[in-house]
């Protein structure tokens, strides 16, 4: 078994890089510890689902560099590239739990671009009649 495993999660505009390699359920994110960069906890829940749906809690440690979008975009991120990485583990065993779960899909749902002509992706500009 190697020692690390590799994946990248994306969420909006947040990348993740998630390494995860045997150990004792620690999760450092960007040099920190999960609880002192994250303050709410539900985005903490949310960055644990692939750990807790595949049963390994306590037998990894993740270590993540993650840069772009804010905190909950960046948990997806992190989330995302924590299942890619389990399936770098033992794809035949994770993957039904995962991809059922829904942690394999990319989230799709960007930030639309401005077009010209408009003030926004879609708001027009104000108008007048005279």
């Amino acid at each position: 078994m190697a020692n690390k495993f590799y994946g990248t999660g994306r969420r909006k505009s947040s990348i993740a890089r998630v390494y995860i390699m045997p150990g004792t359920g620690k999760i450092t994110i960007n040099k920190r510890d999960i609880d002192e960069y994250f303050g709410l906890e539900t985005l903490k829940v949310i960055v644990r689902q692939p750990l807790v749906a595949t049963g390994n809690e306590a037998k990894f440690d993740v270590l993540v560099n993650v840069h772009g979008g804010g905190y909950t975009g960046q948990a997806g991120a992190i989330r995302h590239g924590i299942a890619r990485a389990l399936l770098q583990v033992d794809s035949d065993e994770f993957r039904p739990t995962l991809k059922k779960a829904g942690y394999l899909t990319r989230d799709p749902r960007m930030k639309e671009r401005k077009k010209y002509g408009l003030k926004a992706a879609r708001r027009a500009p104000q108008f007048s009649k005279r």
